[in-house]
């Protein structure tokens, strides 16, 4: 009987700080403020150059538009609560709270990984069949595959919260993270979550490795091109812009697929926390940087947008 009380007791969950200590509390509100607020500048002005020039409207562009939105979206589902619970010291978020909150950012976190895939697969007809670009990713084509990666990533969610919040709870209810998460949420369950964790590792394992699959086959057949270029100098422009996707597709898939990929005995609370900070937080700031912001038609495109002119 005291089992069943217990079970649905759960109203609250309790998050956890980045850092109980007191004296690191400021020092670690201003940084992940001022990275929330960079993240903000940084893919909103992206938006903005691609939104407001006409020459911008292509394909990869509206790809690009499309991470960049996320990457606003996805660090304003955990960051804000993050905050606050720096301010206020009041670490409660309540059930409903903490289900939006994982549901919302599962959702991100996975249409991410699809657009990605999705990315690479259009740099590599782009750069491998450069004459059949315009009728292979058309302007419909990329606005299915990408309407595509958001719908997949809903229905993903969708299932994962439902039978991550599904599952009876039990005191204690603090969560060893700060914000909602699958891991970390089913690590509080006082049922079986061998159902769940098997569902994810399905669909995780289908999702992010399809995913994963595309991208480093479109990655191996643009390089193989670019080493095929007879110009050194179109070889190391290509290079370098390939080379700085790479390293941000790495870093997440590799952060995500720890993150998710596993059965929750491995389930570490101190590594997931700095592992998390890397796909939730700090990928989103970096990625305008290595994908946009060095692109010279965004950079004129934002001038532009910005110019006194303008306005």
């Amino acid at each position: 009987k005291m089992e069943r009380a217990n079970t649905t007791l759960v109203k609250d969950f309790y998050l956890t700080e980045l850092s109980d200590l007191p004296e690191v509390r400021i020092s670690l509100f201003v940084m992940v403020l001022l990275i929330y607020l960079v993240t903000l500048a940084g893919n909103g002005a992206i938006l903005l150059a691609i939104w407001t020039d006409d020459h911008l409207q292509t394909p990869m562009y509206l790809l690009l538009s499309s991470l960049s939105l996320l990457d606003i979206l996805c660090p304003t589902v955990t960051v804000p609560k993050m905050l606050h619970v720096f301010l206020s010291q009041d670490k409660r978020i309540s059930f409903g709270g903490c289900m939006l909150q994982l549901f919302f950012l599962i959702d991100m976190v996975g249409t991410e990984i699809l657009l990605l895939a999705v990315m690479a697969y259009d740099r590599y007809v782009a750069i491998c069949s450069p004459l059949h670009y315009t009728n292979i990713m058309s302007k419909r084509c990329c606005a299915q595959l990408t309407a595509g990666t958001w719908l997949t990533g809903v229905i993903n969610s969708m299932i994962h919260t439902s039978m991550t919040f599904t599952l009876s709870f039990c005191e204690p209810n603090k969560i060893n993270q700060y914000f909602c998460d699958i891991p970390p949420v089913r690590a509080l369950s006082c049922s079986s979550t061998y159902f769940a964790e098997l569902v994810l590792l399905l669909v995780a394992g289908i999702l992010g490795g399809g995913s994963f699959l595309v991208t480093v086959i479109s990655y191996i057949y643009i390089i193989s091109a670019i080493l095929r270029m007879h110009s050194a100098d179109g070889r190391g422009k290509a290079f370098s812009t390939c080379g700085s996707h790479l390293t941000v597709v790495c870093l997440f898939y590799g952060t995500t697929i720890a993150t998710y990929v596993r059965p929750s005995s491995a389930y570490s609370p101190k590594q997931d926390r700095i592992v998390s900070m890397l796909y939730g937080i700090i990928t989103p700031m970096v990625n305008p940087m290595i994908y946009s912001l060095r692109n010279k038609e965004v950079k004129r495109a934002l001038v532009k947008a910005l110019s006194p002119k303008r306005f």
